[in-house]
């Protein structure tokens, strides 16, 4: 739908070198630098200045690489939006998946509501765990990705412009790198942690985490806490190399296997369920109603 230079063109300009660009999209360098003369060829403008020390992008090219970001990604959604108005007459529900949010956790809820919705069909759409995504994606609910199962509460639903539907409250525990020397436990008291580093996301992101953050800091100091910005990957590997204690909740339980995550002795919990658009489509309202009666059945 689009000149496929214009992706060749922005990973040139990012790399900042025809070579990095050519690693990158495992083609020749040579390939890269003839699919930048055709595009500057048939467009009739230069787009970089090319030295010794790399690539810069001339004026034409600053203008152009901002349009060509928004060309690749209306193209994008709107092959999407295709492909979801072709899915509008059925009963296709599609399941954001993620390391942190994998559809697993909803596995035994479908089970159940496919006897209440026979007609129910899900379609899993991968997603990769970043902060961009979870704004873009949590934001736009009911566009591409219908439901994400996880973890939530208020603060966090009024920060992402999206719903929840709560099936049950999770315990908080801990993680560790299966070479911690907590990791031999097989549950954790708060004296446990102390002299640890305890990784927790920062304030204002969840009251539930921000609680148990009040707590510490008031009756135990010796646990020092870090803070960091959202759930992804890169904090899992953060915790498993540097020693540190992360908060984790049973879910995430198998999502890295060098990690090992450990109930703790306190009652912090936060609610777990389907998180969906504030305006959901019949089918997806049709099974939130099955999921909360069948959610209650299977979680009291």
């Amino acid at each position: 739908m689009y000149n496929p230079q214009l992706e060749t063109f922005l990973r040139a300009a990012d790399a900042g070198s025809f070579s990095k660009a050519a690693e990158e999209a495992y083609i020749t360098p040579t390939a890269v630098i003839k699919q930048i003369n055709l595009l500057e060829e048939s467009l009739g403008v230069k787009l970089f200045d090319r030295t010794h020390r790399g690539l810069t992008l001339t004026k034409a090219g600053r203008s152009l690489y901002q349009d060509a970001k928004y060309i690749i990604h209306y193209c994008q959604d709107s092959v999407a939006r295709a492909k979801n108005a072709m899915l509008e007459d059925t009963n296709v529900i599609r399941v954001g998946s993620s390391p942190m949010t994998p559809a697993q956790l909803l596995m035994q809820l479908w089970t159940k509501v496919n006897e209440v919705c026979p007609n129910v069909k899900f379609q899993i759409v991968p997603f990769e765990n970043t902060l961009e995504n979870a704004r873009e994606i949590l934001g736009n609910l009911g566009r591409n990705i219908d439901i994400v199962g996880g973890i939530f509460d208020e603060t966090m639903l009024a920060l992402r412009g999206c719903a929840g539907l709560e099936l049950v409250r999770v315990p908080f525990q801990c993680a560790v790198s299966i070479h911690h020397r907590l990791a031999e436990k097989d549950h954790l008291r708060l004296s446990d942690l102390y002299g640890e580093n305890l990784m927790l996301m920062h304030r204002g992101w969840s009251h539930y985490v921000d609680q148990l953050r009040d707590d510490l800091w008031q009756h135990h100091p010796q646990i020092h806490i870090i803070d960091f910005d959202f759930y992804n990957m890169d904090i899992l590997n953060r915790c498993e190399s540097s020693s540190n204690v992360l908060l984790s909740v049973p879910g995430w339980a198998n999502v890295h296997p060098l990690l090992k995550s450990i109930p703790m002795e306190w009652d912090y919990s936060i609610p777990f369920g389907i998180l969906h658009s504030p305006n959901p489509s019949p089918v997806v309202q049709r099974f939130l109603d099955a999921a909360k009666t069948v959610g209650q059945e299977l979680y009291g």
